[in-house]
């Protein structure tokens, strides 16, 4: 059912991540309806429990970032990108960069590093396009540095900290609340000492959706780093 509303809300068969409650609800299904013996279901029961502590225990982190607030003075703010399509802001990319804008207005003295590359589909660069919307909506040309290569979180925040002193400096992660959990804790692996979360709202509708999407890429995160020789997510 809740595939069938993203569907009908976004007007797509494929949105981020909505496939993955078709293959739930049908992993459902089949374990509902499969003779299987008696000592599975035990197992089964097991594992689901076992797995419905360390989806807990990972959401709770998720959404106590989530409804993080700050206040307080950071020397720069990172906007984090997301899709453009073509050179058209996205709903999540736009609730990033309203949520920065009222950041900037607050405290006149921050600057902003507008952090994205071009991907498949876009035109310009993420952090070409927030970087217009940012200087229409009144910021100064001057407070906005561009970061135009990164393709990921974690090369948004790598190539973000040439720009800056990520030990001593303190900067302000703005992202859609969901993923801010992940960011910052990409933002301490890469150097960062002085973090101020900034997120920002996502769509309602879609909550659920990415809630659950973001766990998955928090327990990988998580797993790499626990993996002695592994590269880090």
């Amino acid at each position: 059912m809740y595939y069938l509303i993203l569907v009908f809300y976004s007007r797509r068969l494929r949105s981020t991540f909505a496939v993955f409650w078709v293959i739930l609800g049908g992993a459902h299904l089949v374990i509902g309806c499969a003779p299987l013996p008696v000592y599975m279901y035990t197992v089964l029961g097991v594992l689901c429990t076992a797995g419905w502590c360390i989806f807990i225990m990972i959401e709770v982190r998720i959404i106590k970032a989530m409804l993080s607030r700050c206040d307080r003075h950071a020397d720069y703010i990172i906007i984090l990108g997301a899709q453009v399509r073509g050179k058209k802001i996205t709903d999540s990319l736009k609730r990033r960069l309203d949520k920065g804008l009222e950041y900037l207005q607050r405290f006149p003295d921050t600057k902003v590093i507008v952090s994205g590359g071009r991907g498949p589909g876009e035109d310009i660069s993420e952090a070409d396009a927030m970087a217009g919307y940012l200087t229409e909506c009144g910021i100064l040309p001057d407070r906005v540095i561009i970061e135009g290569r990164s393709t990921s979180t974690r090369e948004n925040l790598a190539y973000s900290s040439k720009f800056l002193d990520p030990e001593h400096q303190s900067v302000g992660i703005v992202t859609n609340g969901f993923h801010m959990y992940r960011a910052a804790l990409i933002a301490r692996q890469e150097g960062y000492r002085h973090i101020h979360m900034i997120p920002a709202t996502s769509n309602p509708v879609f909550q659920i959706n990415y809630l659950v999407r973001e766990f998955f890429a928090v327990l990988y995160l998580m797993i790499k780093m626990y993996i002695p020789g592994k590269k880090r997510a």
